[in-house]
């Protein structure tokens, strides 16, 4: 493909006076936000249930850690090295079969007996939920004129805090109801092996709406003609839903792969994406990870007051994520540049994730979890723009592969720095944690500043790969 296929425009079209609901690429966004969601609770669901498995199995905060680990590790590896694979497939099979493969992982968890085999059964659903993010940033830029993709984005980004927010009551809920179930003998399941079957059983709800309702804007049968005459003309290559590319050998096709990674890493944007998110995903993994034992350990909640106030966080995490979109799609449609809009918006949340620092040093636990709501908003908020770069500078075809390996980068930093955070709680205390917390979306911001001059098409020097 050559430049000139691959240089996309911002489009001026609009589809007519007719209202969001009407218009199918929100509910294909809505869709995504669903299963980003399912996905967040079925990570989640080890995170609230830790203070009662780490008790029950007699683990430290360093073997914890190094569960943590064995999730974050396996979700680089496919994040890495499943991009290709979403790109062939296409996203609709690749969605559907990660979707299945990662709940039959989640329910694996009710199976365990000690770190050895959570560790397993977190490996298994890392690589595994490593498909969704990639996969859907693939859709958007299926289903999204330019200047709508940051706010489709944060549709995405959103699920992560929803499925943070519903996570905390319905696993404690779950583990009370069947506890006393299991108690009375009225069910196989204690409650901690519950809160892994019942969320994992939703992805199959899932799978059989995605199967119904998700086509390519060519070929779905619900679009308006004005819709789908808005969607292609905005973009100048795609690849059908059967990929480009037919399949061939295996090694033909690992070769082919590294082909195209190291063509894509010839280009110095594509360096910025990586080392923005190796630096700053570890900041939110910790978050997700570690509030429930930090609310469990410092502030001595019981498990209740854990699923209230663990929550609160993620409120304001998906606040973040619709307000970073919201206003970086304004920006644009007032006439900024989609590099300043872009841009503006990862150096503001960048610089407001500091906000959640004071959380480790104040009595009040209701203002600490203010405080750490406040840096989780600032995270999603920078999340929103940053996560739809990819979308903004290769051609679609090439997405799901670059923001894989991007992708792959922050979650290998976020998984080295589990047994970490452990190890420095266990001899330490929380405090150096958040401290390195609230730094590394700074020098996040600043890799796509000095790596990325200008948010747009990469002009590329050959055909791409």
């Amino acid at each position: 493909m050559d430049n000139s296929a691959f240089m996309m425009h911002d489009s001026t079209a609009t589809t007519g006076a007719s209202q969001w609901w009407t218009q199918k690429r929100w509910w294909v966004a809505i869709m995504l936000c669903a299963i980003t969601t399912i996905g967040y609770v079925d990570r989640n669901a080890m995170s609230v249930a830790a203070p009662l498995i780490r008790r029950q199995f007699g683990l430290t905060n360093e073997e914890y850690g190094q569960i943590g680990f064995a999730f974050l590790l396996a979700y680089a590896v496919g994040q890495l090295l499943l991009g290709p694979v979403i790109d062939r497939l296409g996203s609709k099979r690749s969605l559907r079969l990660a979707v299945l493969w990662w709940s039959v992982a989640s329910m694996l968890h009710a199976f365990g007996r000690g770190a050895g085999s959570f560790f397993a059964a977190r490996a298994f659903l890392g690589i595994t939920e490593a498909v969704n993010f990639p996969a859907a940033y693939k859709v958007i830029a299926e289903w999204f004129p330019r200047h709508e993709r940051s706010l489709a984005s944060g549709f995405v980004t959103a699920g992560t805090g929803l499925g943070a927010i519903i996570a905390p009551p319905l696993i404690a809920f779950l583990i009370g109801t069947f506890d006393a179930l299991h108690a009375a003998g009225f069910s196989p399941l204690h409650g901690w092996q519950a809160a892994f079957v019942v969320p994992g059983a939703l992805g199959f709800l899932w799978i059989w709406v995605w199967q119904r309702h998700f086509h390519l804007p060519e070929a779905d049968p619900h679009i308006s003609a004005p819709e789908r005459a808005l969607l292609l003309a905005d973009r100048a290559a795609l690849s059908d839903d059967q990929g480009q590319n037919q399949t061939g050998p295996l090694l033909d096709e690992v070769a082919a792969y590294f082909r195209r990674l190291r063509y894509w890493f010839r280009y110095r944007e594509v360096w910025g994406l990586v080392l923005a998110r190796f630096t700053a995903d570890g900041a939110f993994y910790f978050f997700i990870f570690w509030i429930p034992n930090y609310l469990s350990d410092v502030r001595q909640f019981g498990l209740w007051e854990i699923a209230v106030a663990a929550a609160i966080p993620f409120v304001f995490a998906d606040a973040g994520a619709l307000f970073g979109g919201w206003l970086g799609q304004r920006l644009i449609r007032r006439g900024r540049s989609v590099d300043a809009s872009r841009k503006l918006m990862i150096w503001a949340g960048a610089l407001l994730v500091p906000l959640a620092l004071p959380a480790v040093y104040i009595d009040s636990a209701t203002i600490a979890v203010l405080c750490m709501g406040l840096g989780i908003f600032a995270i999603q908020m920078k999340s929103a723009s940053l996560f739809t770069v990819p979308a903004d500078i290769v051609p679609p075809h090439a997405v799901a592969t670059v923001w894989g390996a991007s992708g792959a980068a922050g979650s290998v930093a976020a998984a080295f720095s589990q047994p970490v955070i452990g190890w420095t709680i266990d001899h330490f205390s929380y405090e150096p944690v958040f401290i390195a917390v609230s730094l590394m979306h700074i020098v996040s911001a600043a890799m796509i500043s000095i790596f990325i001059p200008r948010i747009e098409p990469i002009r590329l020097r050959q055909p791409a790969l």
